[in-house]
């Protein structure tokens, strides 16, 4: 059985930070990713995603992000980015490589893959994300209504859904840019049981995320207070909010059912729906540790800071508020790879 230092689970945005930490602190990481390119869920987004952080604020540790860095940069170009980033990585990344499941083994842990290999591991590192478990809420009559159900996860452009009726569940940002988006081709309800909540994406001449830096909300430690993630804020240079204003798409209560094609509001009006669009965000995709019994009842890790108390040599990166409000994103996994990355070096016995 081939012996590795470490094993980090998936080749996205986090598990190449974890790689990144891990060789700084004088480990040697191999990165299992089961797509054919590492570049994590970005290719599998909607066509027109681009991000609210400028290209300055949406880097990894070690390279920064080429062009105009008070850009936008496109789905497209964050993928070719991670690629670029696992390139020059002095780590080896695994493409085709899809764990099934990591048990103990001794003091570390076997690694098993979907083709039947087997590897060992003195520690391992799950950093494969949440698009893999998109949640899917308990709506009344959702597991009947006869409509076109599927998940934001799935939608990729809106021309399918051209001349009609789409309600998207959730207030989010990608509710609420897919919401705009489609209503330039669909008649689009937002449903949602808060209204959206906007945050301005500059603020005195400077954008969010600077401020987010400056005053230290970025990187505040406050995920151990956070059991609920609040309801995420949409970015917004006012083009979204204008948008809902003049109900392109408009905002409504959430439907209090579902009967047939019939989505029933809470007015108790009935109004026939073509396609329903779950903008309800994921979970962590974490199941194939679950032989270690590091896993709560909803499938999310039990950990303190991305460490698992109760499995020495086991850490998580790229968690919901695994630390910071930044935690999950590009320009903040990094910081929590190294804090993970160090503590694994230490309960290995070897850090610079």
């Amino acid at each position: 059985m081939e012996q590795l230092d470490v094993a980090v689970v998936g080749g996205g945005q986090s598990g190449l930070a974890a790689a990144y930490a891990l060789r700084r602190h004088g480990l040697a990481p191999v990165v299992l990713e089961a797509s054919d390119r590492p570049a994590g869920s970005w290719p599998r987004y909607y066509d027109s995603l681009t991000l609210f952080s400028p290209a300055r604020y949406s880097a990894l540790p070690g390279l920064d992000f080429p062009g105009d860095p008070d850009r936008h940069p496109h789905r497209d170009e964050v993928a070719a980015y991670l690629e670029r980033y696992a390139a020059g990585l002095d780590a080896e990344v695994r493409t085709g490589c899809r764990v099934r499941e990591v048990s103990a083994a001794g003091t570390g842990f076997r690694v098993t893959l979907d083709d039947g290999r087997e590897l060992a591991a003195r520690a391992v590192v799950g950093a494969s994300g949440s698009f893999g478990r998109p949640f899917r809420p308990a709506l009344p009559g959702l597991e009947s209504f006869t409509g076109t159900v599927l998940h934001a996860g799935d939608y990729r452009r809106p021309e399918p859904y051209a001349g009609g009726r789409v309600v998207i569940v959730g207030a989010g940002n990608s509710a609420v840019q897919i919401g705009a988006e489609l209503a330039r081709h669909a008649t689009v309800t937002l449903a949602s049981r808060r209204p959206v909540r906007y945050a301005r994406q500059r603020i005195l001449g400077r954008d969010l995320h600077f401020w987010l830096g400056v005053t230290g909300l970025d990187t505040a430690p406050l995920g151990r207070f956070v059991t609920v993630p609040p309801t995420q804020m949409v970015i917004d240079d006012g083009r979204y909010r204008a948008a809902v204003a003049t109900g392109a798409p408009d905002r409504r209560p959430l439907f209090t059912g579902l009967d047939g094609d019939k989505v029933i509001w809470a007015d108790g009006t009935a109004e026939s729906v073509d396609t329903l669009v779950l903008a309800t965000g994921y979970r962590p995709d974490l199941g194939y540790l679950a032989p270690l019994g590091v896993l709560g009842p909803a499938g999310g890790p039990r950990h303190r800071g991305g460490a698992a108390p109760a499995r020495p040599g086991l850490g998580f990166v790229g968690l919901e508020w695994q630390r910071s409000p930044s935690s999950n994103s590009l320009r903040g996994v990094g910081r929590d790879a190294d804090r993970v990355a160090g503590r694994l070096a230490r309960q290995l016995g070897r850090s610079d």
